[in-house]
């Protein structure tokens, strides 16, 4: 452990987070030093070597609240290149994007099949709850953790394909 000692700046940082706390609620602050010299900021006086402070009253203003998003509106024609977007704002023309929405699309298919393919492979090797045991689960035990695991894989499995199948009927 790290007394105060060895770490004086972490003692100060507690003491000062323990100052903005205790003046947001108000309370009487103390700075009590004991007899070896050393500081101790409380909310209660710890003998006669206890001084009260006199902190401003401190407090932390709430979040701006945001405007309603409003509905999405139709597009005006640009009269300038601020009223379409910032002028930092990337561009990318319509052609560029039909070809990165067609390489995701295929990457998702890609992906998809990859994953038609193990979820077979699983359900395969599951055969309908009763996969064959292998030499080396002589133990009951040791079968039916593999059954339980292949039972938990095909879910996963099932579950990306939906997940996939959904990010592709969300492309353009």
């Amino acid at each position: 452990m790290i007394s105060r000692r060895q770490c004086p700046a972490i003692s100060r940082t507690f003491a000062v987070l323990a100052l903005l706390f205790a003046t947001a609620a108000q309370a009487q602050i103390y700075r009590c030093t004991d007899e070896s010299g050393h500081k101790e900021y409380t909310d209660r006086k710890k003998g006669n070597h206890c001084v009260l402070l006199d902190l401003p009253e401190a407090s932390i203003p709430a979040p701006a609240a945001r405007a309603p998003a409003a509905a999405p509106r139709a597009r005006a024609p640009a009269t300038g290149a601020a009223a379409a977007a910032p002028a930092a704002f990337p561009r990318v023309n319509s052609a560029e994007q039909k070809a990165r929405d067609a390489d995701r699309r295929q990457i998702l298919t890609d992906e998809l099949n990859a994953e038609n393919q193990k979820l077979a492979e699983l359900r395969r090797e599951f055969n309908n709850g009763e996969p064959e045991r292998r030499g080396d689960e002589r133990n009951y035990a040791k079968y039916q953790e593999r059954t339980a695991g292949l039972r938990e894989a095909i879910a996963r499995s099932e579950t990306n394909v939906d997940a996939l199948k959904r990010e592709l009927s969300n492309i353009r």
